[in-house]
């Protein structure tokens, strides 16, 4: 009997340490309540204390939290319809008010989130075009809808930390308007390419002509004036040698002359023999 005197209040001691004590994790946030009602949101991690059987304690996590929302089908401001994929990082901020906003239900709090989010998503992509929301201003987007996020998340207690988009479809009925705008666009643009390249190649091939032109005339006048002074030169070497000894010069071209008429055996010249052509032949002294 004396050992069960000892052993029943130790244990009901050990009940009550137990029920009085509880440990706060860095990565927890915890709510201390007394008889269902919030007396205390403000515990650093460590070791804690509470009222056995009045107070109890409800833990919250205090890293990101990530909500990956169904994709979701958006009108542009051309009316066509985009199919946006998009997730949220956020965490809680004030773990009181996340409570009484939420009842500390996180996928409550998720849907609350998500439809503040795709309410938002909703009307920045109204304000755009396709090729914007697709190529353009994603970031831009990003930025405006996470702010207005968190404007609307303060009343239920969280901060959204970052709003991102996996990836923009479209619709195949969409698909293939905007793939064939995008085609006349690039078909345009390689027009206007093609018709620059022509016009450089004839203002390329025009000076290449003119250039030549040019060319063959300097060239062709350069070479008259050349031989016009080579003929100078080779008229005056002719008359320096016929004035030195003008019979001698006589006697050569009248030689000269007799091998260009008589240079074939078929050559056949009719003239009388007292000529002028043939007067070296009666005497090599012919006047």
């Amino acid at each position: 009997m004396s050992s069960v005197k000892i052993v029943v209040p130790l244990l009901v001691a050990l009940l009550v340490l137990s029920q009085s004590v509880f440990i706060v994790d860095q990565r927890e946030q915890a709510i201390l309540f007394r008889l269902g009602e919030i007396k205390r949101t403000d515990f650093k991690p460590g070791l804690h204390f509470k009222l056995p059987f009045i107070n109890n304690v409800k833990f919250f996590e205090k890293r990101l939290l990530n909500l990956d929302a169904d994709p979701e089908r958006f009108l542009t401001s051309e009316k066509k319809d985009v199919i946006v994929d998009s997730y949220v990082k956020w965490k809680i901020a004030d773990v009181g008010a996340y409570y009484k906003a939420t009842g500390g239900d996180s996928r409550r709090a998720g849907l609350l989130l998500y439809q503040k989010i795709n309410d938002g998503l909703r009307a920045e992509f109204g304000k755009r075009t396709v090729q914007q929301v697709v190529a353009g201003e994603r970031s831009e987007i990003m930025g405006i809808v996470t702010k207005n996020a968190n404007r609307e998340a303060k009343s239920l207690g969280v901060v959204v930390v970052d709003v991102r988009v996996k990836g923009i479809s479209l619709p195949q009925e969409v698909s293939n308007s905007v793939y064939e705008r995008m085609r006349a666009e690039r078909e345009r643009v390689a027009r206007n390419f093609r018709s620059r390249g022509s016009e450089a190649a004839e203002r390329i091939r025009a000076n290449a002509d003119r250039e030549r032109t040019v060319i063959l005339a300097d060239a062709f006048r350069q070479a008259e004036v050349v031989r016009g002074e080579g003929d100078a030169i080779s008229a005056k070497i002719y008359a320096d040698a016929y004035d030195q000894d003008r019979d001698f010069y006589s006697f050569n071209r009248s030689l000269e002359a007799y091998r260009n008429s008589f240079g074939s055996k078929n050559d056949l010249l009719l003239i009388q023999p007292d000529a002028d052509f043939f007067k070296y032949f009666k005497s090599p002294n012919a006047d």
